[in-house]
């Protein structure tokens, strides 16, 4: 008896502080300042990823998003939409990977390295890693403040 009620309580503290923490996750945004790609059917079919995104068939954007990088491998917007259908699609391990990936490939795109380092702080969230979670958020905002 005196077990039980010790693990509901470890549980309701875990809830307890684990909530607050969920609630005040930053966004995750989407890149829309500059064009993502030049070539119209990479234009094409991020768009339809972003339709089948919104619309919850993330098989599909996911599909749209692959398609496009076999035209544009070192695109680091696809690879940052990629990284969000994997998020969206609770792949946190992937989203982090493919967020990374995004990261390398950005260059001095200090919005999206930044949006990147949020994706990564929701997959860690994701996967339990609260404190990792914190150390992403952090760097999102270093280089938004150009630090």
């Amino acid at each position: 008896m005196k077990n039980k009620n010790s693990l509901f309580r470890l549980i309701a503290l875990a809830l307890l502080l684990a909530l607050p923490g969920c609630a005040m996750l930053p966004p995750i945004e989407q890149p829309a300042a500059a064009p993502a790609s030049d070539n119209s059917a990479v234009v094409a079919l991020l768009e339809t990823a972003k339709q089948d995104s919104d619309a919850g068939r993330s098989a599909a954007a996911a599909a749209s998003l692959e398609r496009a990088l076999r035209i544009e491998p070192r695109n680091p917007v696809l690879w940052h939409e990629l990284a969000r259908v994997r998020l969206d699609e609770g792949e946190p391990a992937q989203a982090e990977q493919l967020a990374n990936k995004s990261s390398t490939l950005a260059g001095n795109n200090n919005n999206l390295r930044a949006d990147n380092w949020r994706l990564i702080g929701h997959a860690r969230v994701q996967k339990g890693d609260h404190k990792g979670a914190q150390v992403a958020f952090n760097k999102a905002k270093e280089i938004e403040s150009g630090q």
